[in-house]
């Protein structure tokens, strides 16, 4: 454990941490132990594939432990259409927060139009069932002025938290990218760091730069304060 981070404090940092489980390869075993690993250590939630929903939901509920999801993952190119469905069938099998990944081709056309369209219809859907909307931006591959564009929509739109990464692109969290992110969204817009956090010194820098909720699949790791 990392000189100064007591008990007290690691239980403060758990609650801020989606223990995440996405790989293709993960077999049921690894959900489950993703499930009892966050119930024992008080993470805020657990982010599981779409299919896993309804069992993640059945072993945590009475934990505390909130039930996570994506939608449109890993590129966020389907069709709006889609991700509504996607968010529906999510949160009838127990989901209560929703991870989604914006159409990246279209903000790289700058087809500002769609991407709000797009957004706001998943973003409709979900508080409309009372249940939280992560944006996910996939940073490494938009530049400054497209992830600006995408938090004043998402400002605009007032969904829950905007999120810097999949974890399956080109980098993962960075902390220009969060303190950005800070610095143009509203306040009420919470700010996910997401991909490659390995150690708990890397998750304080990001939290220093603005971000509140963190995704980690190495949540032990960062727990431990382990290089």
């Amino acid at each position: 454990m990392e000189k100064g981070i007591d008990m007290t404090t690691r239980a403060e940092t758990a609650a801020k941490i989606d223990h995440t489980v996405l790989s293709p390869q993960s077999r049921r075993e690894d959900f489950e132990a993703a499930c009892r690993f966050a119930a024992e250590n008080g993470c805020a939630s657990v982010c599981v594939c779409p299919f896993f929903v309804a069992e993640a939901a059945r072993l945590l509920a009475g934990t505390g432990v909130e039930t996570c999801t994506v939608i449109g993952f890993p590129h966020g190119t389907h069709a709006t259409a889609a991700k509504v469905a996607e968010a529906r069938i999510a949160m009838a099998d127990g989901a209560t927060e929703l991870d989604m990944v914006v159409n990246v081709s279209k903000v790289k056309d700058r087809d500002w139009d769609y991407v709000r369209r797009d957004i706001g219809a998943v973003c409709e859907a979900v508080h409309g069932e009372g249940r939280r909307l992560k944006v996910i931006f996939e940073c490494s591959a938009l530049d400054d002025e497209e992830k600006i564009g995408l938090c004043r929509i998402c400002t605009e739109l007032k969904v829950d938290f905007v999120k810097t990464s999949t974890g399956y692109g080109a980098g993962g969290a960075t902390v220009g990218d969060v303190a950005l992110m800070k610095a143009n969204v509203g306040p009420d817009v919470k700010i996910k760091a997401a991909g490659g956090i390995h150690s708990l010194s890397q998750l304080l820098a990001l939290e220093k730069a603005g971000a509140s909720r963190f995704g980690c699949s190495r949540t032990a790791a960062v727990l431990e304060g382990l290089k």
